[in-house]
C-alpha cells in the first residue's frame, strides 16, 4: 500500500514541487530565519510572553471571589449529600443505572462520561440544531433546546464541584475579565439606549449569550479523553456536512437568485448543505478544515495521514465550492496562519492550489475578476455592501456615535425580526453584512472598542497557550492547538464581511475551541487508565 502510494503520479507530483519549494529562494528566505532565530531578541521575547501564567494573583479580588463561591457550592453539597433526599435519589439511581449501563449505548455513555456527552452535544450543535428545528413535533422546543443544553451544562459544573469532584486546579483566566467587561459593557449599553427594552433584551442576548460557552467548555474539558472526544467529535461532524456540500455542489442544487448576480451565469450553483446559507456553510469550514489538516501532522499513522489530507482537500473544495469570496479570504488566512507555526512550505502549495482551481473551474476566476468590475462597484453602491455600510454608518451618526443606536435595532438578527422602524424610500431593514460594523452601529465607539479588547485578549492568550505547548516526536499537541487557532482567525476576518457571530452555533464553536486551546496550553491532564 505504502509503495502503491508514493509511485502514484499525484504524489510523485507533489515531491517533485517539494523540491522546487526547497530549491527557490522562499525555502531559502525560511531557513535564513530559521537559523537566526534561535540567538534572536524575537526568541527572548517571544519566551519570556509565553511564560505568563494563566490565574491571576492569588490575593486578586477575582481570584478570592472563585475561591469563595467555590467554597460555597462545596459546602452545599456536602449538605446535599448528607441528606436523606440524596441517599434516596441515589438508592433509586444505582439499580436504574446498572440496568441501562449493560448494552452497547450503555457502556459508550459510561466511557464518554457526562462531560463527554454535554461535550458531544456541543460539537453536534449544528445537526441538533437543524433536525429539532425541521423535524421534531413541539415547535417550542426548537427556540429553547440550546438554552436547555447551556442550563444542563452549569448543573453539571454546579454538581461536579458540590461534591468535590472537579479538578483542584483553578479554571480561572484573564479571558474572563475581558468576557466580563464586554458583558458589563453591553449590559450598560442596553439599558442607556432602550426605546424598546423588550428588543434592547433580545439584542443583548444575542451578543452576549453564547459566549458563556467559554466559560462552560473551560472546566467541561478537564482531561486528554474530554478533549479528543470534543475535537474528533467536531471533525466528524465537519467531514460529513463537507459531503453533503459536494453532493450538493454534484447534482446542482437549486439556489435563490439573489444568491449570484446577472454577470455570474457560469456560477451553476452555491453549497450551504443544513446551514442554509452558502456565507456561513463557508466559514464553518473555515473553522473546521485546518483541524483536519491538524491530524495529517498530529498523527503517525500513514493510513491516517493519508485520509486526513484527502478529507483536508474535500474541504476546501468544498469551501470553493461555496462561491462566498469572504470565506475564500478567511480560508487564505487560515492556511497562512497554519503553515507559519507548523509548515511554511503550504503558502506555496496554496498558491499552486489556487492557480489550479482558476485553472479547472472557470466560474472562480468569473467570480473573483467580477469584483473588479464597474458592473460590481454600481450593484454594490445600488443594493450590495458599500450602500449597506454607508446605511449603517448614517444612522450611527444620527444619534450618540458613542453609545450607538441601540442593541437589536440595526443590522442584525434581532432587527430583522422586529421590524419596529417604518421603512422608507431612503430606510430599510438588512444584515449588514459585517459583524464589526454591526456592532458599531448597535452599540458604538464603546462596544466596538472593547469587543475589540476582547478579541486582542483572546488572540494573545491563545498565542501564549500555543507557545507553552509541546511540538517533538513524543508531544505534538501544539499541531491541534494551532490547528483550531487557525480556524478561529479566519472566521475573524470572515466577520469583517459576514455577520458570522449571528449564528448562534458558530458562536458557540468559537468559543468553546477558545477554552479547547487554553486547556492545552495551560490546564492539560492527561487521563490515567
Amino acid at each position: 500500500m505504502k509503495a502503491i502510494f508514493f509511485n502514484s503520479l499525484l504524489v510523485r507530483a507533489i515531491l517533485r514541487l517539494r523540491e522546487w519549494y526547497h530549491e527557490g529562494a522562499i525555502a531559502g528566505f525560511f531557513r535564513c530565519i530559521a537559523g537566526a532565530y534561535p540567538d534572536s531578541r524575537f526568541r527572548q521575547f517571544w519566551e519570556r510572553f509565553c511564560a505568563a501564567p494563566i490565574c491571576t494573583a492569588a490575593n486578586s479580588r477575582y481570584a478570592r471571589f472563585m475561591a469563595a463561591l467555590r467554597r460555597f457550592v462545596e459546602r452545599l453539597g456536602d449538605v446535599a449529600a448528607n441528606s436523606l433526599i440524596y441517599r434516596i435519589c441515589l438508592a433509586v439511581w444505582k439499580p436504574v443505572s446498572t440496568f441501562l449501563g449493560g448494552g452497547l449505548i450503555g457502556r459508550a455513555c459510561r466511557f464518554v462520561g457526562v462531560r463527554g456527552l454535554l461535550l458531544i452535544c456541543l460539537a453536534l450543535y449544528l445537526p441538533l440544531d437543524y433536525a429539532i428545528r425541521n423535524y421534531f413535533p413541539i415547535a417550542a422546543v426548537a427556540s429553547i433546546w440550546d438554552e436547555c443544553m447551556m442550563l444542563a451544562a452549569i448543573a453539571y459544573i454546579l454538581w461536579h464541584t458540590a461534591m468535590r469532584r472537579a479538578p483542584v486546579q483553578s479554571r480561572a483566566t484573564p479571558v474572563d475579565s475581558y468576557l466580563a467587561l464586554f458583558i458589563g459593557v453591553g449590559f450598560f449599553l442596553m439599558c442607556a439606549v432602550s426605546p424598546n427594552m423588550g428588543i434592547a433584551v433580545d439584542g443583548y442576548r444575542a451578543v452576549v449569550q453564547y459566549l458563556l460557552w467559554f466559560f462552560l467548555a473551560t472546566r467541561l474539558i478537564e482531561d486528554d479523553r474530554d478533549f479528543a472526544i470534543f475535537y474528533g467529535t467536531l471533525v466528524l461532524m465537519a467531514l460529513v456536512v463537507a459531503a453533503h456540500g459536494i453532493y450538493q455542489y454534484i447534482i446542482a442544487a437549486p439556489i435563490p437568485d439573489s444568491w449570484v448576480s446577472d454577470t455570474e451565469a457560469s456560477v451553476r450553483t452555491r453549497v450551504y448543505s443544513i446551514t442554509g446559507s452558502p456565507n456561513i456553510m463557508g466559514s464553518l469550514l473555515v473553522l473546521f478544515a485546518p483541524m483536519v489538516a491538524g491530524i495529517a501532522y498530529y498523527s503517525k499513522k500513514m493510513w491516517v495521514k493519508v485520509l486526513a489530507i484527502c478529507a483536508t482537500g474535500m474541504m476546501c473544495l468544498c469551501c470553493i465550492f461555496t462561491f462566498s469570496k469572504g470565506a475564500w479570504g478567511g480560508l487564505v488566512v487560515a492556511v497562512v496562519v497554519f503553515a507559519i507555526f507548523l509548515d511554511r512550505r503550504l503558502i506555496a502549495l496554496m498558491g499552486v492550489a489556487g492557480a489550479g482551481a482558476l485553472l479547472a473551474i472557470p466560474s472562480i476566476a468569473t467570480r473573483i475578476t467580477y469584483l473588479f468590475t464597474a458592473d460590481y462597484a454600481e450593484a454594490s453602491a445600488r443594493a450590495g455592501r458599500t450602500v449597506r455600510w454607508a446605511t449603517g454608518l448614517d444612522l450611527l451618526h444620527s444619534g450618540n456615535s458613542w453609545l450607538g443606536f441601540g442593541l437589536g435595532r440595526f443590522g442584525g438578527a434581532v432587527a430583522m425580526q422586529n421590524q419596529v422602524i417604518e421603512e422608507t424610500e431612503t430606510f430599510e431593514y438588512f444584515y449588514m453584512d459585517n459583524y464589526y460594523l454591526k456592532t458599531l452601529v448597535e452599540m458604538g465607539y464603546i462596544g466596538l472598542i472593547f469587543f475589540i479588547i476582547l478579541l486582542i485578549g483572546l488572540v494573545l492568550w491563545c498565542l501564549r497557550s500555543i507557545g507553552r505547548t509541546g511540538y517533538n516526536q513524543t508531544d505534538r499537541t501544539r499541531v491541534l492547538a494551532v490547528s483550531m487557532f487557525a480556524g478561529m482567525c479566519g472566521v475573524l476576518v470572515h466577520c469583517y464581511f459576514e455577520n458570522i457571530f449571528e449564528v448562534p452555533y458558530m458562536m458557540a464553536y468559537f468559543w468553546s475551541m477558545a477554552a479547547a486551546i487554553l486547556y492545552l496550553g495551560y490546564f492539560r491532564k492527561r487521563r490515567r487508565t
